[in-house]
C-alpha cells in the first residue's frame, strides 16, 4: 500500500511505519490505539450499547464542523482519506463507546471519593523562580533576597535566564504536588509566603534556581481538578484492564 508519492519517490505503508519509529512517535500512536481498543472492548463486554441514531447524530455534528453539507461532499472527503462510509461510522461508534465507558468509570461519586482520600495532593502554590547559570550568582542573589524578599520580581526580570518567566517577575503559576522534584516540593509546600528558597540545582548542574511562594491554595474540587481526577481514575482502570489482555506490537 502506497501512502505518499513525491515525484519518483514512493512512501509505502511499511516505510511510513519505519519513519514513525525513527521519529519516536510510533509508540505514542500505538498507545493511543491500544487505549481506545481496550476501552471499546470493555464497554461492549459491560453491556454498553451505541445506537444508530447516536452514530448519526455524531456524524452530522462532524459534517457540520468540517463543512460537509451535502452527501456527495462527505463521500469525496472519505474517498480522499481512503476509507469507506462503514469505516467512518465504525470509528464514530468506537469513540462513543469510549466516552460512555469513561463516564461509567469516572463517575461524579468516584471523583468525589478520590478527592476526599487524596485531597492533599491537589493543594496548589503560586510560585516564582530565578534561574542562573552559576552557583555563585545564585548564592549572591539569595543573600540579597534574604534581606529584601520583596525585590524578587525585580531581580527575576534583571537576572533570570528563563526568558518566558523573567518578563513577569519570574512567575511560573500554580504548582500542584507531584509536578516538581520531590526535594524542592517538600520545601516549597512548607515555606512561608514570600520566603526565598534555594539555591537548588538541576541533576546535571547546568542551572541553579531560587524559588518564592506568593500564594497558597487549599485543595478545591473545581472543574480543573475534577478533570484531572477523572484522568487518574481512568488511567488506573486502564492499567488493570490491560492485565486481562494479550498485547503485542507486530
Amino acid at each position: 500500500m502506497h501512502v505518499l508519492r513525491i515525484d519518483d519517490e514512493i512512501i509505502t505503508a511499511e516505510d511510513f511505519v519505519k519513519l514513525l519509529k525513527l521519529d519516536n512517535v510510533f509508540t505514542d500512536l500505538i498507545e493511543d490505539i491500544v487505549i481506545n481498543k481496550l476501552t471499546v472492548h470493555a464497554a461492549k463486554k459491560s453491556g454498553l450499547t451505541v445506537g444508530p441514531e447516536e452514530v448519526q447524530a455524531r456524524a452530522d455534528q462532524f459534517r457540520r464542523v468540517e463543512g460537509l453539507h451535502r452527501a456527495q461532499d462527505t463521500h469525496r472527503y472519505l474517498e480522499r482519506l481512503g476509507v469507506t462510509l462503514a469505516d467512518f461510522e465504525n470509528h464514530i461508534a468506537e469513540s462513543l463507546y469510549c466516552e460512555k465507558m469513561r463516564d461509567r468509570i469516572a463517575t461524579p461519586e468516584a471523583i468525589e471519593d478520590y478527592f476526599r482520600l487524596h485531597s492533599p495532593k491537589f493543594e496548589a502554590l503560586e510560585v516564582s523562580h530565578i534561574v542562573t547559570e552559576s552557583e555563585a550568582k545564585a548564592k549572591e542573589l539569595m543573600s540579597l533576597l534574604e534581606d529584601e524578599p520583596d525585590c524578587f520580581a525585580e531581580y527575576a526580570r534583571a537576572y533570570s535566564l528563563d526568558d518566558e518567566t523573567s518578563v513577569q517577575g519570574g512567575y511560573i503559576g500554580k504548582v500542584l504536588r507531584g509536578s516538581i522534584a520531590p526535594s524542592i516540593e517538600i520545601k516549597l509546600f512548607n515555606a512561608e509566603i514570600g520566603e526565598p528558597l534555594g539555591p537548588f540545582t538541576t541533576q546535571d548542574e547546568l542551572v541553579y534556581e531560587i524559588y518564592q511562594v506568593s500564594a497558597r491554595h487549599p485543595a478545591k474540587l473545581d472543574d480543573a481538578i475534577k478533570s484531572k481526577i477523572a484522568k487518574i481514575i481512568y488511567n488506573e482502570w486502564l492499567q488493570n484492564c490491560a492485565r486481562e489482555h494479550i498485547l503485542e506490537v507486530m
